[in-house]
C-alpha cells in the first residue's frame, strides 16, 4: 500500500531522475561522499506490507545500489577511512560508507554476502539492551499489537481511548497513534512498562521479536569479520534528548564499556537512536564528543561535505528506504 505522500515523493524523484535534471543537480547535491543507513536487509520480510517496511530492503536492492554507486565513481570505505577523507576535504574521490542500526540478524545472513561480493565495509550500531532483552524493538511489538486487533484501548492521562484497527488504513493510523504515545506522551523511562502492559492486555508476546536481532555470539563473530565494524547505539535505544543529562550521558558513556567487555574492544563510532532533531541537539552531540567517539551519525538526510570535518559528531546519512527500492531514488 502506498499512501498519498509516498506516491508524491516517488513521482517527484522520478521526475528529477528521468527528465535529465539529476546530472545538473549533482554538483549541488553530490558532496564528497555519503553514509548509507540500513536497518533490515531480507528477501523474505514477515509482513511485506508492514507499516515498518521503510526499515527493510531486499538484498538484491542493496546489491544494485552498491553496484550503481561503484559504476558512478564511489569507493566504499570503512567509517574510519570516511572520517579521514572528510578531514582531507574529499581528496581521493567520492566515497561511501555503509551503516546499519540495531543489529538485525539479517545483516549477517543476507546483507553480509552482498557486502562481501563488493568488498564493501559496514558499521553495525548495537544497543546492548536490545540484545540482552532489557529493551524492546517497540516498533515491531506495536505492529504486532495493531495487526492482531480490530480494536484496542489505550490508557492516556486523559482517560482510556478506543482505537479502531479494523481496516488496513485504520491500522496505519493506529500504529501512528501508538508511536506518538510511546515516543512523545510517555516518559522515556516509562516506555517499556507502558509497552509491556499494551502487549499483555492485547495478548502479544513481548519477546517474540527478539529473534530478529543477532545474539552476542553472532555479534562477536561479525566483529571479527574484516568488513565489519561494531559501533554503539546507546545502551537501551533511548531518545537522549528526552533524558536528564546524567541519564543521557550514562547511555552514551556506559555503552562503550559494555561493548568493550563483550567484544574486547571499545567502539569508535556512535549512532543516535532515532537521530532526528527532537532526539539529537547540541547537548547530545557534546555527549558523544566527550565520550571519545571518533564520529556520531544522525538520521538527518544529506550527503557529506568538506564542512562536516567540523561536525564529525553530527553527520547526516542517506536512508536506503524500503519504500523506495529503486536505484533512481538513491541517485537523487
Amino acid at each position: 500500500m502506498i499512501d498519498g505522500g509516498e506516491a508524491i515523493r516517488k513521482l517527484a524523484l522520478n521526475v528529477v531522475r528521468y527528465t535529465g535534471l539529476a546530472p545538473l543537480a549533482k554538483p549541488f547535491v553530490g558532496g564528497i561522499g555519503a553514509i548509507l543507513m540500513l536497518h533490515r536487509v531480507t528477501a523474505t520480510p514477515e509482513k511485506p506490507d508492514s507499516v515498518n517496511r521503510h526499515l527493510n530492503i531486499a538484498p538484491e536492492f542493496l546489491d544494485a545500489v552498491i553496484a550503481d554507486m561503484t559504476v558512478n565513481g564511489y569507493t566504499f570505505v570503512t567509517l574510519d577511512e570516511a572520517i579521514e577523507r572528510i578531514r582531507a576535504g574529499g581528496k581521493g574521490g567520492q566515497f561511501a560508507a555503509v551503516t546499519a542500526d540495531d543489529a538485525y540478524r539479517d545483516n549477517m545472513t543476507e546483507a553480509l554476502p552482498v557486502l562481501e561480493k563488493h568488498g564493501a565495509p559496514i558499521t553495525i550500531y548495537v544497543a546492548p539492551g536490545l540484545i540482552n532483552g532489557a529493551a524492546d524493538l517497540w516498533w515491531e511489538v506495536v505492529e504486532d499489537i495493531v495487526s492482531a486487533r480490530n480494536r484496542l484501548v489505550l490508557t492516556t492521562p486523559n482517560g482510556p481511548v478506543t482505537i479502531d484497527c479494523s481496516t488496513p488504513g485504520k491500522k496505519i493510523q493506529a500504529f501512528a497513534r501508538l508511536h506518538d504515545h510511546l515516543t512523545m506522551e510517555v516518559r522515556e523511562e516509562d516506555q517499556r512498562a507502558v509497552l509491556r502492559e499494551l502487549a499483555r492486555s492485547n495478548g502479544i508476546e513481548l519477546g517474540a521479536r527478539q529473534s530478529l536481532l543477532m545474539n552476542w555470539d553472532e555479534i562477536r563473530a561479525m566483529a571479527g569479520h574484516p568488513l565489519v565494524t561494531i559501533g554503539a547505539h546507546t545502551i537501551n535505544h533511548r531518545n537522549l534528548k528526552r533524558l536528564s543529562e546524567a541519564d543521557a550521558r550514562h547511555e552514551v558513556d556506559e555503552v562503550r564499556r559494555i561493548l568493550q567487555a563483550e567484544l574486547g574492544e571499545a567502539p569508535r563510532h556512535f549512532a543516535y537512536p532515532y537521530g532526528y532533531a527532537s532526539a539529537v541537539g547540541d547537548r547530545e552531540v557534546g555527549f558523544a564528543r566527550d565520550a571519545g567517539y571518533a564520529s556520531a551519525v544522525t538520521t538527518r538526510h544529506g550527503v557529506l561535505r568538506a564542512k562536516h570535518a567540523g561536525f564529525l559528531h553530527a553527520l547526516p546519512r542517506i536512508s536506503v528506504n524500503g519504500r523506495y527500492q529503486s536505484v533512481a531514488h538513491i541517485r537523487t
